[in-house]
């Protein structure tokens, strides 16, 4: 029997499938929820693969407007959900023409739903002062996220595609085009703005991939403004004021912690 030894020359054969092996395990990444890579193109504005929680709207959430100081509406604007302001009276909710007496909620030709006041019987004054709370809750809680992404754009977000996750600026945010916001139906976006957040007229939001309107929070210091026939989605939580000009139209809530103003706008 002959006697074989191996030599040191290593075979072309394996060398190469080592080498592809390497490569493979080199270029891919992996981890043990078994999800798929993102693409470091899709992080360099800082956005994460997993979303962050969404917040707790609590029973702020009951309302598809509400204010501490006042709604007020001119022109034909159409609400879809219910409408509430406290601790002011309903005296402060203007232009929607109520139904009169009220009870524990009072009706509107230009609201499908109820509106509420601080003012009308109990419960309503202890539904409406543990929402504007809850409201105020949903506010510092957007407020105090920790940022994937700081100052982008120096806040101009105009023409942008953005993926899920917190985005944060120290002024001004103004969208003078449209903007478009990319993921699925359980992708959360928090955008925490210390100044104004302004929509040019006609400029939109639009959502692709599934995204959903409820899993998206706009945390506003300043004042949120709507030019005219502009579109938003999401829930907007406003410490200044919410204003929505002609023709302008919001998917989700406008939760505003002084006055909603509206004019001839859809809100559902």
């Amino acid at each position: 029997m002959k006697n074989f030894r191996i030599t040191g020359v290593i075979p072309t054969a394996i060398v190469a499938s080592v080498f592809m092996l390497s490569f493979f395990t080199v270029g891919c990444v992996s981890d043990a929820t078994n999800e798929e890579s993102v693409p470091t193109s899709l992080l360099k504005a800082g956005a994460t693969k997993n979303s962050p929680a969404s917040v707790n709207l609590g029973m702020a959430g009951n309302y598809v407007i509400l204010s501490k100081t006042g709604i007020s509406t001119t022109g034909t604007t159409a609400v879809t959900g219910n409408i509430g302001a406290s601790p002011v009276a309903a005296t402060y909710i203007t232009g929607f023409s109520l139904s009169a007496p009220p009870t524990t909620y009072s009706t509107s030709p230009l609201v499908i739903g109820k509106v509420f006041a601080a003012n009308y019987d109990s419960p309503t004054p202890a539904n409406l002062t543990s929402a504007v709370l809850d409201m105020q809750t949903a506010y510092n809680d957007a407020a105090s996220r920790a940022p994937n992404v700081t100052e982008l754009g120096a806040g101009n977000i105009g023409g942008m595609t953005l993926k899920p996750g917190v985005y944060k600026w120290s002024s001004n945010v103004l969208a003078p085009t449209n903007v478009t916001l990319n993921g699925s139906s359980t992708s959360i976006w928090i955008f925490e703005i210390a100044g104004n957040l302004t929509f040019s007229s006609g400029v939109k939001i639009i959502l692709t991939g599934g995204a959903l309107p409820k899993n998206i929070y706009w945390q506003v210091a300043g004042i949120a403004g709507l030019g005219t026939t502009s579109h938003i989605e999401g829930v907007v939580l406003s410490k200044t004021a919410i204003v929505l000009k002609t023709g302008a139209s919001a998917n989700g809530r406008l939760l505003a912690q002084t006055a909603v103003t509206l004019d001839a706008n859809a809100v559902k």
